[in-house]
Parts: C-alpha cells; sequence; structure tokens
C-alpha cells in the first residue's frame, strides 16, 4: 500500500464526532458551544478541526503576519462567547473577549513574546492587530478543549472533497489524501477567495512576459511585497480596506517614519519621513478616493446614529411589502436620511454654513416631500452656503462632481478632501461628515434584513443592493482607524502617493502597465509595477476553495437565488442551505442534515453572519455555531 493510502486508512479508522472545514472565528465558536452544551457528559465529543494556514486562527487573523495590518473594528468588539443578547436554545457560558483576555494574568507557552506588548497597548477604542486577534481565537479554541467536554485534533492541510460514506459518515478528503471521516462536517470556511479570472491571469502572463510586476488581489498576508521596486512608480488598484494595509507595507513597512505635522489647524495631520525605499503609488479606483476614515471619539466609541426618516418603524413597514424595487421604494428615503444627517449636523454645531434664513423644521419637511436624488441635493444646496460642506447624495463616496476634470480641478479637490478628512477626525461629533457614516453604519443592516425577508425583488437586490449600495455602505461606514487615514494623507503631502483619479483602469499596453482614469485621460501613467488590493467578497461561484468548487461543478452543492417576479431567479453568488438548520442542499434541491454550512460562503441565507461577534450584541455568527453544535451533539447521541 501506498503512503498515501496508509494515511488514507489510518484517519479513516477514527470516526470523529464533526469534522470543522476551516479554522478561523466560527470553527472557535462552534467547538466553544460544543463545550457549552456538553456539561459534566462524557466522553468528550470528538472534533478536528482543518485549515489550510492556521487552526485556531484562520487565513484572515494569521498569527505569523505583518503587525502592521490591523482590524478595522474596536478591540472591545471582540468576542467568541455568547451572551443574552443572542437568540439560541444552548447555554450562556462566559469568557473573556479580546480584552478582557489581554488584561488576563499568565500565558500558556505556546503564545509568541510580542502578544505581551501588544495586549498592553490594546484599549476598548483601539484598533488590533490582526495577529493578535488570531492569538485570541487560537487560545480560545485551546480554552474550550480545556474544559474536558471536546478533544480537538488540528489539521492543516486543504479540503479537496467530501463524500457520503454508506455507514452514514461523512469524509473529507484533502490535497495530500488524508482523509477524515465524521458524523456531521460544518463548512465554516470564512472569508473564501476567488481563483484567477481571465483578466488576472492575461495579467500575469503579461508581467512574467515583459519582465514586469504585478501583486494579484488576494490578501495582503499571502503577497510577497518584496516585489514592489522601490523609487519607481506603482499604480494601484483599489481603494478600500486592503489599500491602506499595502500603503502601511510599502511605506512604513520599508522604514518611512510618520510624526505629527504641528498645523494648529488641524491636529490631526501627520508629516511623513520617507526612507528612501519608497515606491510611488499612483491609486485609484471607479471611486476615485479612498474610504472614508472613521473618527476618534471622546468616550472612545461613536454614538449611535438614531434615524429620524428611515426609522424602524418605516423598515417594518416597508418589510411588509413584497419584491419592491430598492432604487425606487427604498433608496430615497435612505438619501433623505443621508441628507439630514448632514444638515442636522450643521444646524446643531455649524449654524454660519448656512444660508440666511435657513429653519430646521422647515428644511426637514423639503426634505421629506424630494423624491429624486436631484431634489434632495436641491434642499442641501438651497440651505448650506458653504460650497465646501455641500454634498450630493449621489456622490457621497466620490469627488464633487463627475469627470472627466482638468488634472489642476482634481489637486484641488484631493487638497481638499485631505483638509476635509483632517477636519472631521478632529471634531467626530461636529463634522457633518461623521453623521452620514454613522448613518449609514446604522442603515445597512436593515437593508439587508429587506433582502433577506423577500421586500425585496431579486433582480433589485443583485443590481442595487450588491450592485452599488453594499460598495457604498463599506466606503462610509468601513473605513480605516484614524490613525491610518492620518497617515495616508500624509503621503498625499508627501507625495509618495498621487490620487490616480475616478473611473480608474488599468491595463497592459506596449510593454507596461498604463492607468487611466477621467483625470488622466490624455496623459495616462505608465509603470513597471501593478498592484491589486481588492479582495474576493465570499462570493461562491469562482471561488478558489477547491471543496466548495468541486461541490458547485459536480451538483453536490447550488446556488442560492434571490426570486423575482421580473424574470427568473437570480444568483446571489453564495451557496443554498436550509433556512433553519443550514444543511447543504445540492443541485436538486435536496438537503444533507449531515453537512452544515456556517457563514460567508452561505450569507444569504444567514444575513450578519460575516460580521463578528459584539459582546452585547446579537450575533448572528454565534447563534449559527450554537445551532451547529446542537446538530453534532444530536447526532452523536444517535
Amino acid at each position: 500500500m501506498s503512503a498515501a493510502g496508509t494515511a488514507r486508512a489510518a484517519d479513516r479508522s477514527t470516526v470523529f464526532d464533526a469534522v470543522v472545514v476551516g479554522g478561523g472565528p466560527r470553527a472557535v465558536a462552534v467547538v466553544e458551544r460544543l463545550a457549552a452544551r456538553h456539561r459534566n457528559a462524557a466522553p468528550p465529543v470528538r472534533v478536528a478541526v482543518v485549515d489550510r494556514v492556521e487552526v485556531g486562527a484562520g487565513a484572515t487573523w494569521r498569527t505569523d503576519q505583518s503587525p502592521l495590518l490591523l482590524n478595522n473594528t474596536y478591540s472591545a468588539h471582540t468576542t467568541i462567547y455568547t451572551d443574552a443578547s443572542t437568540p439560541m436554545t444552548g447555554p450562556v457560558t462566559p469568557g473573556p473577549d479580546l480584552i478582557a483576555w489581554a488584561r488576563e494574568g499568565g500565558a500558556p507557552p505556546d503564545r509568541p513574546a510580542w502578544v505581551a506588548d501588544e495586549a498592553a497597548e490594546l484599549r476598548p477604542w483601539s484598533y488590533p492587530t490582526r495577529r493578535i486577534q488570531g492569538v485570541y481565537y487560537r487560545e480560545q479554541l485551546a480554552r474550550a478543549e480545556s474544559t474536558g467536554r471536546v478533544a480537538v485534533t488540528r489539521v492543516l492541510g486543504t479540503a479537496v472533497d467530501l463524500a457520503q460514506d454508506t455507514e452514514g459518515t461523512r469524509t473529507v478528503t484533502l490535497a495530500d489524501g488524508r482523509a477524515l471521516s465524521g458524523r456531521v462536517v460544518v463548512l465554516a470556511q470564512g472569508m473564501v477567495q476567488a481563483k484567477r479570472s481571465p483578466r488576472v491571469r492575461s495579467l500575469v502572463t503579461a508581467a512574467r512576459e515583459a519582465g514586469l510586476v504585478y501583486i494579484e488581489p488576494g490578501m495582503p498576508a499571502e503577497r510577497d511585497w518584496d516585489l514592489v521596486p522601490a523609487g519607481e512608480t506603482a499604480l494601484v488598484a483599489g481603494l478600500g480596506a486592503n489599500f491602506f494595509d499595502v500603503v502601511a507595507l510599502l511605506t512604513q513597512g520599508r522604514g518611512g517614519r510618520f510624526e505629527p505635522a504641528g498645523d494648529p489647524a488641524r491636529p490631526a495631520r501627520l508629516r511623513y519621513r520617507p526612507r528612501g525605499r519608497e515606491p510611488h503609488l499612483v491609486a485609484g479606483s471607479r471611486r476615485g478616493l479612498p474610504y472614508r476614515s472613521k473618527a476618534a471619539y471622546p468616550a472612545g466609541f461613536p454614538p449611535r446614529y438614531e434615524p429620524r426618516l428611515a426609522t424602524r418603524a418605516w423598515f417594518a413597514r416597508t418589510a411588509a411589502v413584497p419584491g419592491q424595487d430598492f432604487r425606487r421604494a427604498v433608496w430615497p428615503q435612505l438619501a433623505r436620511e443621508f441628507a439630514w444627517a448632514h444638515l442636522s449636523t450643521l444646524f446643531a454645531h455649524r449654524p454660519d454654513a448656512l444660508a440666511p434664513g435657513a429653519d430646521e423644521r422647515r428644511t426637514l419637511d423639503r426634505l421629506r416631500a424630494a423624491e429624486r436624488d436631484d431634489e434632495v441635493d436641491q434642499v442641501i444646496a438651497t440651505t448650506v452656503a458653504s460650497p465646501r460642506l455641500a454634498l450630493s447624495v449621489a456622490r457621497l463616496d466620490r469627488p464633487p462632481a463627475p469627470g472627466p476634470v482638468d488634472p489642476e480641478t482634481w489637486r484641488t479637490w484631493v487638497r481638499d478632501h485631505v483638509d476635509d478628512e483632517l477636519d472631521a477626525m478632529h471634531a467626530p461629533l461636529t463634522h457633518p461628515r461623521n453623521a452620514v457614516n454613522r448613518a449609514m453604519a446604522a442603515l445597512r443592516g436593515p437593508v439587508r434584513r429587506l433582502a433577506t425577508h423577500g421586500a425585496l425583488d431579486g433582480g433589485s437586490v443583485v443590481r442595487d443592493v450588491d450592485g452599488w449600495f453594499n460598495a457604498l455602505g463599506l466606503a462610509l461606514a468601513s473605513g480605516p482607524p484614524p490613525h491610518r487615514t492620518a497617515q495616508v494623507l500624509a503621503l498625499i503631502d508627501a507625495g509618495v502617493l498621487e490620487l490616480l483619479g475616478e473611473n480608474s483602469s488599468v491595463t497592459f499596453d506596449d510593454g507596461a502597465f498604463v492607468g487611466r482614469s477621467a483625470v488622466r485621460r490624455n496623459a495616462p501613467v505608465r509603470a513597471r509595477a501593478f498592484v491589486e488590493t481588492r479582495m474576493s467578497k465570499g462570493v461562491v461561484t469562482h471561488t478558489d476553495d477547491p471543496l466548495l468548487d468541486t461541490l458547485l461543478r459536480e451538483g453536490r452543492a447550488r446556488l442560492h437565488h434571490w426570486p423575482s417576479d421580473h424574470g427568473p431567479p437570480v444568483s446571489s453568488g453564495t451557496l443554498d442551505v436550509t433556512p433553519d438548520d443550514f444543511h447543504l442542499l445540492d443541485a436538486d434541491g435536496v438537503a444533507d442534515a449531515r453537512v452544515i454550512v456556517l457563514g460567508i460562503p452561505a450569507e444569504a441565507r444567514q444575513p450578519g453572519s460575516a460580521i463578528g461577534a459584539t459582546p452585547g450584541t446579537p450575533s448572528p455568527l454565534l447563534a449559527g455555531a450554537d445551532r451547529a453544535a446542537a446538530q453534532v451533539l444530536a447526532a452523536a447521541a444517535a
């Protein structure tokens, strides 16, 4: 028998109660829920947890990544433990959130030496490194195992297939030939990435043949940034969350330093001291501007935004009507709310910026009567006297006006953008930009619930909610920590970073990468290096996850579809599962009660499960883990 066959036979001799594919926070939550539910019972539940990078941390939170890669949520908003806020049938068990864990005494022998320094610097309102969050997750897995109620086998490998055995178990096959059998398989792969598209494949080939540098899309921790040449222009596509990480790696990560600029008008402004090893970055996107910054609030955390127009009652009425068009039925009210967030902040804190005679109650009435974006913009334009504080609801994440524009106008806009971002960071409670961002944070969850409850037509969900509104929500409400934005703005001031402009594109042309935009129409930027900072959003239609790809190709899984009254159902890009127990559905709609899918690959059926668990906040991630644990124990008992 071959070595692979020996390993395969040896692994099949053990039947686990559960095999969990994916070793990040969802896997840790499942194990914790098993320990919580299996109290005072013997023998322990046997679980195999498989991950291609690191069991306990997973790929996103791997503990060997650079400390420059940060989480964009607060330290106090991370836990793996349930509380009374999460609806579930299992018991609530106490356990430390990230901050409490950082304050605990003692350290396990396998804890990295750098953890002590990072843990000492954590504050509830600070932004942790991804690696320390990975250590937290990894140690909570060990904590659950230490109860004696669950025995965890950690398996480093890539799952490539899933088969049903004659005895009713399921077997997960790994790329190296090993096989793990379990009574239940839980798929918890998290943020699956996309396989190379034809465009990416062509750019990889072009770069190799022309001797260029191309950093393709993916997780920053999995790319070789030393390849980007120092002192040369490098084109960058994407100004979202990954962009801030990549910029940090290519500047601060190469020895550059940031220091206070000494600007009394804008204390948040920094000055960049280059090391000489940085590239000259020319970055663009469809928006043309980076994600909006978070602000540092006096109390540490932002106050909750209370909608005046898009209220809970309004969402409840809207949810009662099935199959609506988002653009016609929902967006106008959201646009009015964003406008009111902006204007009400000016009324409260900047009356000098308002037109003479502007009246708060009359302005609100005019907004209620505005039906189109241009009508909302007109209310704003006639209420606000300062051009710098004007707003267009159709361009909340974009430059003031659409292109094409001349380079000098663009440079003026960028300078204004830098100053406006610094002003917003300096005045978290009184700057209207922050109010708009908080409004988006409050509204995007209810919008997603409209989709999952059937209030929106499937075509509109794909075209509008997934097509552009989600991206708008990320740009406004999922921005980077304020100090990270201040660093990017300092790089713009220093000329190390240049914004290419709205509607940017990068192509391979005549032996070089060429960047064009609404600004750079007649003078495109040519470079030997091109960096793409975008990442997959977890869609499984073209995933590079070999197990999910195999299941879909062979009809053992199918895509979830949104129903539509205006044509055939429309794919959400995620897996279809049963609505209550999250059992995998095959091409014929037959559920496999022994295969449970949690989180991002089935997010359309589990709204909010992509978001990490926050203490005191209902967590779909933890609720799903509790449901999975209940099913694992039921199968073990049977």
